[in-house]
Formats: C-alpha cells, structure tokens, sequence
C-alpha cells in the first residue's frame, strides 16, 4: 500500500481544511469576479501552508495568520460590525506573500485596491 504524505507539519492538514471548508461556503454565495478572488486566495494560502510546513515558527504563524483571517472574515454574527471584504484578505495574504519571500504566489496583483486612509 502507498501512502501519500500530504502537508506533514503538525497544523498543515487542519488548516488546509479550513481553507477549503470556508471556500466551499463561499462558493454558495459568490459569483464572478468576487469568487474567482475567493478560489485564487484558497489556492495560495494552500500553497503557503505546505510551503511553510518545516519553515521556522514564526513563518508558520504568519501563515497561520493569514489563513484565520481569510476564514473568519465574513460574518458579523448579527453585530453592527463591519465586515471585512475578500480585497482586506487579498491585502493581509499579499503581505505574508511579500514578507516569505514567494512573489510567484502573489494573488492577482493588478486587481489589489490601494489601502485606504480614514
């Protein structure tokens, strides 16, 4: 029998499916443009928790990090708080993408807004 080792880090898996549990939610609600930013984040956060696996502590939080914030980003659980939108996770992702060092893993550049200043 063989056996395919996937993630082999400690947290990989769970948050892999993390990941892929909050795309498939998304994937009900979106539509266009909004879901194609929403399947290109899943795919680099994936990629950067495999990458990552075996890389220091603190590379794995950043991960980690951004991971959490694309899958908890959504819901205000009927509070009047804002909601953050799938661009602030395009943000935080590009960042963590930036300061690993993984450029090629840059989700669609062209379309990130320019932050914006109260």
């Amino acid at each position: 029998m063989i056996v395919e080792e996937r993630g082999s880090g400690p947290g990989t898996d769970v948050l892999i499916r993390k990941v892929d549990s909050h795309l498939a939610t998304l994937r009900a609600g979106l539509h266009g443009p909004e879901l194609e930013l929403a399947e290109q984040l899943a795919r680099c956060l994936r990629e950067l928790v495999v990458a990552t696996a075996h890389s220091s502590a603190a590379d794995r939080g950043l991960v980690r990090a951004a991971v959490h914030y694309f899958v908890l980003r959504r819901e205000s659980r009927g509070q009047h708080l804002p909601v953050r939108s799938l661009a602030a996770a395009q943000r935080v992702v590009n960042k963590v993408v930036r300061q690993l060092g993984r450029p090629d893993l840059l989700v669609d550049p062209r379309r990130e807004p320019e932050p914006t200043h109260p």
